[in-house]
């Protein structure tokens, strides 16, 4: 959505650590899973002027941390059968199934744009 909208500077800010100090290149990424996903952010980071990659603590991220408070209030009566997901392994990493354009020709991000 960044490079549609021309972006060239960009602060990219999260919750989870791993993933920031990996594409800060503090950490490595040893998971060989992660490679290709490690590898398509650095090929898009050559994309802006700058990008940032900024640690947040859950602690300061007050809307995400609600959000996630407020999921696990959610009741749920003694007699209600939750279905187990099924996971299946696919043959393509999941960057490669994303929709490349919407019915009417838009992004998906049209309306909130």
């Amino acid at each position: 959505m960044a490079i549609d909208l021309d972006v060239h500077e960009l602060l990219v800010m999260g919750d989870f650590n791993l993933f920031i100090w990996q594409a800060q290149g503090k950490w490595e990424t040893r998971d060989i899973k992660l490679l290709p996903y490690r590898q398509c952010v650095q090929d898009l980071s050559k994309r802006f002027k700058s990008i940032e990659f900024r640690y947040i603590p859950k602690f300061h991220n007050e809307l995400a941390d609600a959000l996630a408070t407020l999921a696990l209030m959610l009741p749920y009566p003694d007699n209600t059968h939750i279905d187990p997901q099924e996971i299946q392994v696919q043959n393509q990493h999941g960057y490669c199934n994303t929709i490349e354009r919407e019915p009417d020709g838009k992004p998906w991000y049209h309306d909130i744009k």
